[in-house]
């Protein structure tokens, strides 16, 4: 399960759009809250997120997941890419760093790094 949190619909839907076209199961989610509060969260191989967004960020998603122990590579993604935050989140385990606009490749190839080592898991 590849789980997307962005709290911009149409971002949200075109990532589902996309991930499901590569033979994922995928999950969207309008904020972080209602990810953590999902059944979804014990399944999610690989979590796609905003980095900015109303309540919890991105960033701070990350971080939450991070001292629950829950090791979920994570693919980041902002319209406004800082250098700082970058940095954090890479230096914390982030998969990716893409600065909204990007071409679907290379989103691919941040997946194929995530989950790596995680048996067949496109149906």
């Amino acid at each position: 399960m590849i789980s997307i949190v962005d709290d911009d619909a149409s971002v949200r839907e075109a990532m589902f759009g996309l991930v499901r076209s590569l033979g994922f199961d995928a999950a969207t989610f309008s904020s972080a809250e209602d990810f953590l509060q999902s059944d979804q969260l014990a399944r999610t191989l690989c979590l796609i997120t905003d980095v900015q967004m109303p309540g919890l960020s991105g960033v701070e998603l990350q971080s939450h997941l991070i001292s629950r122990g829950t090791a979920i590579p994570i693919i980041f993604i902002t319209a406004f890419p800082e250098e700082r935050i970058e940095a954090r989140v890479r230096q914390n385990g982030a998969i990716g760093f893409l600065s909204k606009p990007f071409d679907d490749e290379t989103l691919i190839e941040c997946l194929d790094r995530a989950l790596q080592g995680r048996g067949r898991l496109r149906h």
